[in-house]
Protein backbone atom coordinates (compact mmCIF):
# COMPACT_ATOMS: atom_id res chain seq x y z
CA UNK A 1 0.00 0.00 0.00
CA UNK A 2 2.24 3.41 -1.17
CA UNK A 3 4.73 2.70 0.74
CA UNK A 4 3.47 2.15 4.10
CA UNK A 5 4.44 0.24 6.80
CA UNK A 6 1.46 -2.12 7.69
CA UNK A 7 1.15 -3.71 10.50
CA UNK A 8 -2.20 -5.68 11.20
CA UNK A 9 -4.09 -7.22 14.17
CA UNK A 10 -7.11 -9.60 14.54
CA UNK A 11 -8.93 -7.44 17.37
CA UNK A 12 -8.80 -5.14 19.70
CA UNK A 13 -6.91 -6.73 22.64
CA UNK A 14 -4.26 -8.42 20.50
CA UNK A 15 -3.42 -4.49 19.30
CA UNK A 16 -3.35 -3.49 22.63
CA UNK A 17 -1.01 -6.88 24.17
CA UNK A 18 1.07 -6.83 20.80
CA UNK A 19 1.40 -3.27 18.99
CA UNK A 20 4.25 -0.88 19.42
CA UNK A 21 3.84 3.09 20.25
CA UNK A 22 5.96 4.29 17.73
CA UNK A 23 6.05 7.56 15.60
CA UNK A 24 5.54 8.57 13.13
CA UNK A 25 2.23 5.95 12.81
CA UNK A 26 -1.77 5.86 12.41
CA UNK A 27 -4.12 3.60 13.71
CA UNK A 28 -7.28 2.68 11.14
CA UNK A 29 -9.63 1.65 13.32
CA UNK A 30 -13.37 0.03 12.45
CA UNK A 31 -15.87 0.62 14.71
CA UNK A 32 -17.13 -2.55 14.65
CA UNK A 33 -14.86 -5.04 15.63
CA UNK A 34 -14.75 -8.82 18.01
CA UNK A 35 -14.49 -7.95 21.75
CA UNK A 36 -14.00 -3.86 22.11
CA UNK A 37 -15.34 -1.55 19.67
CA UNK A 38 -13.76 1.29 17.95
CA UNK A 39 -14.91 3.72 21.01
CA UNK A 40 -14.02 1.30 24.00
CA UNK A 41 -10.22 0.90 22.01
CA UNK A 42 -9.91 4.56 21.16
CA UNK A 43 -10.79 5.18 25.18
CA UNK A 44 -8.39 2.69 26.36
CA UNK A 45 -5.69 3.99 24.64
CA UNK A 46 -6.18 7.36 25.37
CA UNK A 47 -5.98 6.07 29.09
CA UNK A 48 -2.83 4.53 28.73
CA UNK A 49 -1.51 7.90 27.17
CA UNK A 50 -1.02 6.54 24.00
CA UNK A 51 -0.84 9.61 21.66
CA UNK A 52 -1.24 7.88 17.70
CA UNK A 53 -3.79 9.78 15.76
CA UNK A 54 -6.64 7.68 15.20
CA UNK A 55 -8.92 7.17 12.00
CA UNK A 56 -11.78 5.68 12.13
CA UNK A 57 -13.61 3.60 9.25
CA UNK A 58 -16.67 2.26 9.36
CA UNK A 59 -19.70 0.67 7.15
CA UNK A 60 -22.39 0.61 9.76
CA UNK A 61 -22.04 3.91 12.05
CA UNK A 62 -24.71 6.08 13.50
CA UNK A 63 -24.26 9.67 13.94
CA UNK A 64 -23.50 9.81 18.06
CA UNK A 65 -20.61 7.21 17.32
CA UNK A 66 -19.12 9.54 14.89
CA UNK A 67 -19.52 12.35 16.84
CA UNK A 68 -18.25 10.37 20.42
CA UNK A 69 -15.20 9.85 17.68
CA UNK A 70 -14.21 13.30 16.95
CA UNK A 71 -15.14 14.17 21.07
CA UNK A 72 -12.08 11.95 21.38
CA UNK A 73 -9.57 13.55 19.36
CA UNK A 74 -10.14 11.12 16.29
CA UNK A 75 -8.41 12.57 13.06
CA UNK A 76 -10.68 11.70 10.80
CA UNK A 77 -13.87 9.00 10.29
CA UNK A 78 -13.61 7.37 6.70
CA UNK A 79 -17.08 6.21 6.09
CA UNK A 80 -17.35 2.62 3.79
CA UNK A 81 -17.34 2.90 0.62
CA UNK A 82 -14.27 5.16 0.05
CA UNK A 83 -11.38 4.96 -2.07
CA UNK A 84 -7.96 4.46 -2.16
CA UNK A 85 -7.37 7.85 -3.06
CA UNK A 86 -9.22 9.29 -0.09
CA UNK A 87 -7.84 7.16 2.34
CA UNK A 88 -3.83 7.78 1.33
CA UNK A 89 -4.80 11.33 2.32
CA UNK A 90 -6.68 11.05 5.37
CA UNK A 91 -3.49 8.68 6.22
CA UNK A 92 -0.72 11.09 5.07
CA UNK A 93 -2.37 13.76 7.10
CA UNK A 94 -2.28 11.87 10.66
CA UNK A 95 0.78 10.98 10.30
CA UNK A 96 1.86 14.61 9.59
CA UNK A 97 0.29 15.49 12.64
CA UNK A 98 1.68 12.30 14.67
CA UNK A 99 5.00 13.89 13.28
CA UNK A 100 5.03 17.17 14.37
CA UNK A 101 3.29 15.51 17.88
CA UNK A 102 6.56 13.74 18.06
CA UNK A 103 8.47 16.53 17.17
CA UNK A 104 6.66 19.00 19.73
CA UNK A 105 7.62 16.34 22.72
CA UNK A 106 11.10 15.76 21.10
CA UNK A 107 12.10 19.89 22.19
CA UNK A 108 9.64 20.19 25.17
CA UNK A 109 11.99 17.05 26.56
CA UNK A 110 15.40 18.83 25.72
CA UNK A 111 13.89 21.97 27.21
CA UNK A 112 12.60 20.14 30.06
CA UNK A 113 16.28 18.36 31.17
CA UNK A 114 18.08 21.80 30.60
CA UNK A 115 15.42 23.61 32.62
CA UNK A 116 15.27 20.99 35.59
CA UNK A 117 19.16 21.27 36.09
CA UNK A 118 18.26 25.16 37.15
CA UNK A 119 17.86 26.06 40.47
CA UNK A 120 14.28 27.60 41.41
CA UNK A 121 15.53 31.60 41.27
CA UNK A 122 17.28 30.74 37.90
CA UNK A 123 14.19 28.93 36.55
CA UNK A 124 11.77 32.10 37.57
CA UNK A 125 14.77 34.23 35.92
CA UNK A 126 14.68 31.81 32.66
CA UNK A 127 10.82 32.65 32.72
CA UNK A 128 11.31 36.48 32.57
CA UNK A 129 14.32 36.11 30.02
CA UNK A 130 12.06 34.03 27.49
CA UNK A 131 9.77 36.93 28.14
CA UNK A 132 11.76 39.56 26.93
CA UNK A 133 12.87 41.01 29.62
CA UNK A 134 16.07 43.04 29.91
CA UNK A 135 18.92 42.28 33.52
CA UNK A 136 17.13 45.71 34.80
CA UNK A 137 13.32 44.40 34.35
CA UNK A 138 14.55 41.03 36.00
CA UNK A 139 16.21 43.17 38.37
CA UNK A 140 12.97 45.18 38.90
CA UNK A 141 10.54 42.19 39.03
CA UNK A 142 12.60 39.66 41.02
CA UNK A 143 14.28 42.33 43.67
CA UNK A 144 17.88 41.81 42.83
CA UNK A 145 20.55 43.65 41.26
CA UNK A 146 21.03 44.03 37.82
CA UNK A 147 24.62 42.82 38.06
CA UNK A 148 23.05 39.60 39.64
CA UNK A 149 20.66 39.02 37.22
CA UNK A 150 22.99 39.41 34.43
CA UNK A 151 25.36 36.46 36.32
CA UNK A 152 21.61 34.13 36.42
CA UNK A 153 21.14 35.00 32.85
CA UNK A 154 24.95 33.76 32.28
CA UNK A 155 24.58 30.73 34.19
CA UNK A 156 21.04 29.66 32.16
CA UNK A 157 22.44 30.39 28.86
CA UNK A 158 25.00 28.05 29.63
CA UNK A 159 23.09 25.19 30.63
CA UNK A 160 20.93 25.69 27.23
CA UNK A 161 24.42 26.22 25.48
CA UNK A 162 22.99 29.25 23.59
CA UNK A 163 24.48 32.56 23.32
CA UNK A 164 21.80 35.39 23.64
CA UNK A 165 18.32 35.71 24.62
CA UNK A 166 16.83 35.36 21.29
CA UNK A 167 18.30 31.92 20.64
CA UNK A 168 16.94 31.02 23.81
CA UNK A 169 13.34 32.05 23.15
CA UNK A 170 14.28 30.34 19.61
CA UNK A 171 14.31 26.96 22.20
CA UNK A 172 11.33 27.85 23.50
CA UNK A 173 9.10 28.09 20.42
CA UNK A 174 6.23 26.46 19.93
CA UNK A 175 6.62 25.07 23.35
CA UNK A 176 3.92 25.05 26.48
CA UNK A 177 6.46 26.13 29.31
CA UNK A 178 4.55 25.21 31.40
CA UNK A 179 5.27 21.58 30.72
CA UNK A 180 8.84 22.25 31.89
CA UNK A 181 7.96 21.67 35.62
CA UNK A 182 9.47 18.16 36.37
CA UNK A 183 6.78 15.34 36.61
CA UNK A 184 6.99 13.18 40.03
CA UNK A 185 9.24 10.59 38.59
CA UNK A 186 12.17 12.92 37.15
CA UNK A 187 14.67 13.12 39.09
CA UNK A 188 17.55 15.93 39.37
CA UNK A 189 21.23 15.02 38.95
Amino acid sequence: MQGYTVDTFENATAFLEKSMDISPAVVLLDMRMPGLNGLELQARLEALGRKTPIVFISGESDKDEIIEAFRLGAVDFLLKPFNREKLCQVVDKALDMDRQRNQEFINTDALRRSFITLSAREQEIFMLIVQGLTNKGIAEITGIQPGTAKKHRATIYQKFEVNTSAELIGQCKGVDLSKLMPTEDVKVQ
